[in-house]
């Protein structure tokens, strides 16, 4: 761990796809983890998709499934593709639990010496996978930045494209409609006043060592989850780097993470546990950690 707490720009790594497609496949384990609630539309193709991903990008994996108490054929699915890829190992909610503790319970079950997550709808472009695991070579953390605008339409929504500007090229880039976009960038920046964690964003692929996140003692049971582990390596003193992974859109199946039940438990969480953490210090000993990224004006270009 390092005791530097300055942002910089991190240019020595050359991020290309060209180059990430020449590498020898990863020789560590990795254990990908997922959550699917009602997904029987993508939980086939998605699972046949990172079989693919992982075999061209890692000697050795696994496949952690959480099926958050789905009441349609995701289990079954799941379960027969299963009987073709021992390394696919479901888990089952017996009742809906949302993503926060389906995310937790991912990451307990997880068995490999690296772990990261893909959702079910493939919201996040990972060709880049293999650069991304060679980097925890180097760091403890190797989190995504969102950086493909959404197409924004009429006068209205482009006038609030250009006041997210303000705060950051990245975060108009975070969606495939405005109010997806609002409900991300509101996050963002809250948590951001709040917790004062200097990163470009909370809410995204991250790649971890197993044991490091294992080691942090998660409270949150709402998509906070991801901030929370986070900002819990960051005061942990973790290296953390940001590499550029862009948002695709969702084709089929319903998005879960803007109802309004899953917005007010996750705004629940982020102000009860600032009072906690921030206002009370009960977050016990900070040593910060440090925070890289790769040029923005590189990103791209990727």
């Amino acid at each position: 761990m390092t005791n530097r707490t300055e942002n910089s720009y991190g240019t020595e790594k050359k991020f290309t796809l060209e180059n990430n497609d020449t590498m020898p496949r990863f020789d560590r384990s990795v254990s990908l983890i997922c959550w699917a609630y009602n997904e029987e539309k993508l939980i086939q193709n998605y699972l046949f998709r990172v079989v693919e991903l992982l075999e061209q990008n890692v000697v050795d994996y696994e496949i952690v499934v959480i099926d958050d108490g789905s009441r349609d054929k995701t289990n079954e699915i799941v379960r027969e593709v299963a009987k073709t890829n021992p390394r696919i190992k479901l888990f089952t909610n017996e009742t809906n639990r949302n993503v926060g503790y389906s995310c937790m319970r991912a990451i307990k079950e997880a068995s490999k010496e690296y772990l990261f997550w893909q959702t079910i709808d493939w919201s996040y472009d990972i060709r880049m996978l293999r650069t991304f695991l060679e980097l925890l070579n180097d760091y403890d953390v190797v989190a995504g930045v969102r950086h493909t605008p959404a197409q924004q339409k009429g006068m209205v929504s482009s006038t609030l494209a250009s006041f997210f500007m303000l705060f950051g090229h990245h975060l108009t880039k975070r969606s495939d409609n405005l109010p997806k976009a609002i409900v991300s960038v509101c996050n963002y920046i809250i948590i951001r006043i709040l917790y004062r964690l200097p990163m470009s964003d909370y809410q995204n692929v991250v790649f971890y060592r197993t044991s490091f996140v294992h080691s942090i003692i998660v409270e949150s049971d709402s998509s906070f989850v991801n901030p929370e582990i986070l900002l819990k390596s960051y005061w942990k003193g973790a290296r953390i780097m940001e590499v550029p992974i862009s948002f695709l859109p969702r084709t089929q199946g319903e998005a879960k993470g803007t109802k309004l039940s899953s917005i007010y438990k996750s705004i629940k969480d982020v102000f009860g546990f600032w009072m906690k953490w921030v206002v009370l210090k009960a977050r016990g000993k900070v040593n910060k950690g440090e925070v890289r990224r790769l040029n923005p004006s590189q990103w791209e270009k990727i």
